[in-house]
């Protein structure tokens, strides 16, 4: 079954974005490194997962980028990616979808999820879209997490994790400095790490994590 791997740039207090949506203070720590790993991540997926908002912002960005002579290669590739995947946004408002490959749906549910989810093909990457992470997470639909903790503290803004009801466990695995001082992190829900790993052990045996908790507002 495809997973929905969630990829999130945040501060180190915890916001996604300014108090009106401004992105402007993790702009400068994208570097050919960042890229570099981005790239790998999206190469495992074909569908990306937006919200409004979100879907506005990045569409006008990467069909400009996609012409750009000035572009590193590994913009351009990203760009190429971005802009040829099948996009999905959910939105109540969005009157017409023009970036390439996308479709508006306008409601999301556990039963349009799990769909998408046992269509075939590759895994499914959601980029920013705060309320649509949130709104996954209280659906227990999230598998993954990639998260891009920035050298910067906002103080105030939109958390990166609205409410969910209930905590969520998740192993880190192979956190990793960039040159940037950005720490990527790939989050992981227990039980397919367990699945994945425990094939390899001893009969009678089993793999133990260290596991951290999102606990949302309150």
């Amino acid at each position: 079954m495809r997973k929905i791997i969630v990829s999130l740039n945040t501060t180190l207090d915890g916001f996604m974005s300014g108090s009106n949506g401004e992105l402007d203070w993790h702009f400068d720590y994208w570097d050919e490194e960042m890229a570099a790993h981005a790239n790998l991540h999206l190469r495992d997926a074909d569908t990306i997962i937006l919200g409004r908002v979100t879907y506005e912002v990045m569409s006008r960005y990467w069909q400009s980028t996609s012409t750009g002579l000035e572009q590193s290669r590994e913009d351009l590739a990203f760009a190429d990616m971005m802009n040829n995947y099948k996009k999905i946004v959910f939105s109540r408002k969005l009157k017409l979808a023009g970036w390439k490959n996308s479709s508006i749906v306008r409601s999301l549910n556990t039963t349009i999820i799990r769909h998408l989810k046992k269509a075939g093909g590759k895994d499914m990457i959601v980029y920013g879209s705060g309320k649509i992470v949130s709104k996954l997470m209280q659906l227990d639909l999230v598998d993954e997490f990639i998260i891009w903790t920035h050298p910067v503290i906002l103080s105030r803004g939109q958390p990166a994790f609205g409410r969910l009801g209930s905590k969520l466990e998740l192993i880190p695995d192979s956190p990793k400095f960039l040159r940037s001082g950005v720490l990527m992190t790939r989050y992981q829900r227990p039980e397919l790490v367990s699945v994945n790993q425990n094939r390899d052990l001893p009969q009678g045996h089993t793999a133990f994590h260290p596991m951290v908790s999102i606990k949302g507002l309150s």
